[in-house]
């Protein structure tokens, strides 16, 4: 599952460079019996299958073992923190990360308590197991790693930076049917377009992400212009 996002694109490029290093681990090779059975029924009764505390104690400790380093294990459950580009920046900053992706009902609790630095979710949805979760916590992270990008501005204007969506972007043609680019862009005033830019941020957080504008860093400007669009979204 992780070998087509793996070899693509940046992280690509970043395993490539040696920035990275991602490696897999199936936790199936070291259960305990000849079958590699790595679930069982859930005491109490109930559906489905549980994963067992044995070969996940295994192989964690046993990758553990051969990293040099500090090291966060992060568990990827639906009880979780939610992720976000703050959860991004912290673990960009971490020397070793283990994510483990959970199957069927979920981990015998044991093992979280025993084990677990972190648990991770990436929304209120659920999925069949946490292997498409640590794909976007990897690809999100690995972005923040120091050297993978060549822009470093680019990075630092990235949506939800100070918690707000990113401003709208416009390129040739001038005029596409009809809709033209905003005639500030063509102004060649680099810092009225900057205040524009921020201006049409906090609008569109305003009007699509309202839960962010509490987590807002603003100047007194900026508060003046999240009373006007807040002031026109009551309406």
């Amino acid at each position: 599952m992780f070998n087509g996002p793996f070899k693509e694109s940046i992280i690509k490029r970043a395993l490539d460079a040696k920035k990275i290093q991602i490696d897999i681990v199936n936790f199936r090779d070291y259960a305990l019996d000849k079958h590699k059975k790595v679930d069982d029924t859930p005491y109490g009764g109930g559906s489905g299958m549980v994963l067992k505390p044995e070969p996940l104690f295994d192989a964690i400790n046993a990758v553990k073992k051969d990293l040099k380093g500090n090291t966060k294990v992060i568990f990827l459950t639906p009880q979780g923190k939610v992720f976000n580009q703050e959860c991004a920046y912290n673990l960009s900053k971490e020397e070793n990360i283990i994510l483990i992706c959970g199957r069927y009902e979920g981990f015998d609790q044991r093992i979280i308590e025993c084990l677990a630095d972190d648990e991770i979710s990436i929304g209120d949805y659920v999925l069949t197991g946490g292997e498409i979760p640590a794909m976007v916590v990897v690809d999100s992270v690995v972005r923040l790693v120091p050297g993978v990008l060549g822009n470093i501005e680019s990075l630092n204007k990235e949506t939800f930076q100070d918690n707000l969506l990113e401003y709208p972007q416009y390129t040739r043609p001038e005029d596409f049917k009809g809709h033209k680019v905003p005639e500030i862009f063509l102004s060649g005033n680099h810092k009225e377009i900057e205040n524009y830019r921020r201006e049409m941020s906090i609008k569109k957080t305003i009007e699509r992400r309202p839960d962010l504008i509490p987590k807002m860093k603003l100047s007194n400007q900026e508060k003046n212009w999240v009373a006007k669009y807040i002031k026109k979204e009551s309406k």
